[in-house]
């Protein structure tokens, strides 16, 4: 039997009309955001495949949850209904509350870290590597070879190598290495899974030494599909069931609710070890809010309470996943370069291969973005040197991929606009060769992706 199309598994109830521009007012809108698609105004942008971060729709149902907030100073009804759901579905036992996914990084990361101390983890992400290097931890990358190879093959580019990891408890001591992060998926792998074999081995590894298992949930539902589909005993499992397992398998957890919570702001840690608990809910206090609320609005905790519990349906990760993997086969098919296998949230443009004559340290992928925006309206973002930042010595970081992410957002476009964006893509890369680079002319200390400003080279 034909394989038949997966439609939305929702009907619009509310539309938002967008933007139409021309390519004058695109190149005016570019030299003036410093080439930098982070400093665009949203009112500029066609289609905005910036982030899938807070950028979901969320149901009628949730928006109904918005009008039960209990604005309590302490206590809310919502904060326990947050606290249930993370608990029925994630399986874990005490529940922080943060403004947002960094909030939680923040607060694990003064609790767990010493000076001096390693963090392993399955490829870095900006902020998180931020947080621990500021509680004064040294990064240490465990991820599997193949998840920097662009054109790897692999169903889980995002394990964690097992040899890389023990190498680093024989190096530096397991006394000094608080916990593992494990990131499922892997963003700047291009959105990987982890296996469950693997999460089980890492977390025998771990627990063999002493050191935590910590979690990276942000975008755990899409790991949940990638388990059911591509290994072994899976594939009759319901997400729900195949999410406990995964976490049953960590000792705590940071949550950005703005993916795969379906909501528009709100985050938390959640974790099993009291003492620690006590330690967060000192801190949360100091930096969020009180421990019932950190941060957010009784109303947005209700909204993620919902929100986690629609997550777990699979008609809805299904399509999902879909979507994205419409847009990235639409490329592949037409000759662009893109990281293999799709990942779960975005597609992800190999600049490398795109712009072969642009050298790394001109910003290729910085440039793919901005002329993208010029060529369509369509926003999207640099994951490259530029996201990887700088040393301790301030010798640019040279990441083996240069990319460039096109994020799809939960229940917000059609296939209709994949289309367009797959067309624009196209049309860019077969004029690549005129594509010139950038210099850096302004550069924060600190994430300087967000906020760095560029000029194109003469």
């Amino acid at each position: 039997m034909e394989k038949r199309t997966i439609a939305e598994p929702y009907k619009i109830k509310v539309v938002e009309p967008i933007k139409m521009t021309s390519r004058t007012q695109r190149e005016a809108a570019i030299q003036a955001a410093g080439y930098n698609t982070f400093l665009l105004n949203s009112k500029d942008v066609y289609i905005d495949l910036l982030t899938d971060s807070g950028t979901s729709a969320m149901s009628d149902n949730q928006w109904a949850g918005m009008m039960l907030g209990d604005e309590a100073y302490a206590g809310s009804v919502n904060f326990y209904n947050l606290e249930e759901a993370v608990r029925e579905v994630y399986g874990f036992k005490y529940v922080v509350p943060t403004h947002q996914g960094r909030g939680a990084e923040n607060i694990l990361s003064r609790i767990a870290i010493k000076p001096g101390d390693w963090v392993p983890g399955n490829m870095y992400f900006t902020t998180t590597r931020a947080h621990q290097e500021l509680a004064g931890a040294n990064f240490a990358d465990v991820i599997i070879d193949e998840a920097h190879d662009s054109q790897a093959d692999h169903p889980f580019k995002g394990n964690v190598d097992l040899a890389k990891f023990q190498a680093l408890i024989d190096r530096v001591g397991a006394d000094k290495i608080p916990y593992i992060c494990v990131a499922v998926t892997v963003n700047l792998a291009g959105g990987q899974p982890v296996s469950m074999k693997n999460l089980q081995e890492v977390a025998e590894l771990a627990h063999q030494h002493k050191i935590k298992v910590m979690f990276d949930a942000t975008r755990c539902v899409e790991n949940a599909y990638f388990i059911r589909e591509r290994e072994e005993g899976y594939q009759e499992k319901s997400i729900g069931a195949i999410l406990k397992e995964m976490f049953s398998y960590g000792d705590g957890a940071t949550m950005s609710g703005k993916k795969d919570c379906l909501v528009n702001i709100g985050g938390f840690l959640a974790l099993n070890d009291e003492a620690l608990y006590q330690k967060a809910t000192q801190l949360v206090v100091l930096f969020e809010g009180m421990p019932s609320y950190g941060g957010l609005a009784g109303r947005d905790m209700e909204a993620m309470a919902r929100g986690i519990y629609e997550s777990v349906d699979f008609h809805y990760i299904q399509h999902r996943i879909g979507q994205v993997r419409y847009l990235g086969e639409k490329l592949a098919n037409a000759g662009v370069p893109v990281v293999n296998p799709i990942g779960g949230h975005a597609v992800f443009l190999d600049a490398r291969q795109f712009l072969p004559h642009i050298p790394q340290d001109q910003f290729p992928a910085q440039m793919l973005a901005a002329q993208l925006y010029i060529e369509s309206g369509v926003r999207s973002m640099e994951r490259g040197i530029i996201s990887a930042g700088r040393d301790k010595n301030g010798n640019h970081y040279y990441p083996k991929l240069e990319l460039v992410r096109l994020t799809i957002p939960r229940r917000v476009y059609t296939y209709a606009h994949m289309d367009v964006v797959a067309e624009s893509v196209i049309d860019l890369f077969e004029r690549r060769h005129s594509i010139k680079g950038l210099e850096m002319i302004y550069e924060p200390p600190v994430l300087r992706f967000f906020t760095a400003r560029f000029k194109p080279l003469a």
